[in-house]
C-alpha cells in the first residue's frame, strides 16, 4: 500500500522556510525571492538533491526516501535530534516497520513502583493519546482537579478553563504539548483515535490549530510549569519525564521542586489537605496500582 506522503512534504516545507541562506551558509540564488527561508533549489543544492528530485519530495509525489537521502536533508535541514527522527518517522514504512500496539493500556508495574516512592511530590503515569493511567492524590491537589484513569490529559489541558488559570506558563507549557503530539501522531500514523483526537482539538482550539501549524516536534522532555495555586500561592515545579525500554508509550511525569524552595515547604501541606486517592486515580491502600476498568 503506497504511503501518503503529505506530512512528510509539509514538514520539509516548514523546515525549509525558517531557514535562511545565511543560517544555511551560503550565499542568497539571484533574483526576486517569494519565501521566508530557503529556496527549493537553493535546498536541493545543499542536500546533494536535483531541484525535481527535492520538488518530488516536498510535494508528496516520490514514493521512496532513501537512507542517503533522509541524511542529506537532515544535514541540510540542521534538524536537532527531535526533528531527524520525526522525519524519519514521516518517511515510514520504507525506512522502518512498526507493530500495531495493543489497545488497551495498562500501567507498567515498575513505572507504578517508582511512583509510588515519589509521594512527597506530584506524579503522573500518562499513556499513548495522552491518556492518564495513574497518578496520585498530592497532582490533584496541586491541580484542582480529579483525572481519571481513561480520561485524556489534553483534555484537561486544552478544554478545562482552570488548567488555564492554574498553569501560570499555559501557553509554553501548551505549545510544547502541541509539539509533543504532533511527534506521537508522527510516530503512530495509522493511530485513528489519536488523529481524531487532534482533528478535534484543532477544529475547536485555535491555539492548538495555530501551534500544530507550526510544524515544530518536541520529544517528552523536561520543561518548568508554575501553578497558581490559590491558598499555597505560585509553585514551581521541574518537570521530569521518566520512561522504561519495554513501555516505551508510558510516561512517568514528575513534578520535581528545588530543595528548601517555598514551593517543597508548602507540598507537605498540600499533602496533608489531600484526600487519599482511590482506585480510580490509581491508588489503592497507600500503593499504586492499575485501574481494572482501565482501557486503551
Amino acid at each position: 500500500m503506497g504511503r501518503d506522503r503529505s506530512a512528510f512534504g509539509a514538514f520539509l516545507r516548514a523546515r525549509r522556510d525558517r531557514l535562511t541562506p545565511a543560517q544555511a551558509g551560503i550565499d542568497a540564488f539571484p533574483g526576486p525571492r517569494r519565501v521566508p527561508g530557503l529556496r527549493r533549489e537553493e535546498l536541493a543544492m545543499l542536500a546533494g538533491l536535483s531541484t525535481d528530485h527535492y520538488s518530488r519530495l516536498e510535494q508528496g509525489r516520490q514514493a521512496t526516501v532513501s537512507e542517503s537521502v533522509l541524511v542529506a536533508l537532515t544535514r541540510a535541514l540542521r534538524l536537532n535530534e527531535v526533528e531527524a527522527a520525526h522525519l524519519r518517522d514521516l518517511a515510514a514504512p520504507e525506512i522502518r516497520t512498526r507493530r500495531p500496539a495493543p489497545e488497551v493500556q495498562r500501567p507498567d508495574p515498575g513505572l507504578l513502583r517508582l511512583a509510588a516512592t515519589l509521594d512527597h511530590v506530584p506524579v503522573l503515569l500518562l499513556g499513548r493519546r495522552s491518556e492518564v493511567l495513574a497518578h496520585n492524590a498530592l497532582l490533584e491537589a496541586v491541580l484542582g482537579r480529579t483525572l481519571p484513569p481513561g480520561s485524556s490529559f489534553m483534555d484537561y489541558l486544552f478544554r478545562d478553563p482552570l488548567a488555564r488559570e492554574r498553569i501560570v506558563n499555559w501557553a509554553e507549557f501548551g505549545a510544547r504539548s502541541v509539539a509533543a503530539m504532533r511527534m506521537e501522531v508522527g510516530r503512530r500514523p495509522d493511530d485513528q483515535r489519536l488523529l481524531a483526537a487532534v482533528r478535534d482539538l484543532r477544529r475547536t482550539d485555535p491555539d492548538v490549530a495555530r501551534w500544530w501549524d507550526d510544524h515544530t516536534v518536541r520529544d517528552y522532555a523536561s520543561v518548568p510549569k508554575r501553578i497558581a495555586h490559590p491558598e499555597a500561592g505560585v509553585l514551581d515545579f521541574n518537570i521530569e519525564i521518566v520512561t522504561a525500554p519495554h513501555a516505551p508509550d508510558q510516561h512517568l511525569i514528575v513534578y520535581t521542586v528545588e530543595p528548601d524552595s517555598s514551593t517543597a515547604r508548602v507540598l507537605p501541606i498540600l499533602a496533608s489537605w489531600a484526600t487519599p486517592a482511590s482506585t480510580r486515580s490509581g491508588r489503592q491502600g497507600g500503593q499504586w496500582v492499575e485501574d481494572a476498568e482501565s482501557g486503551g
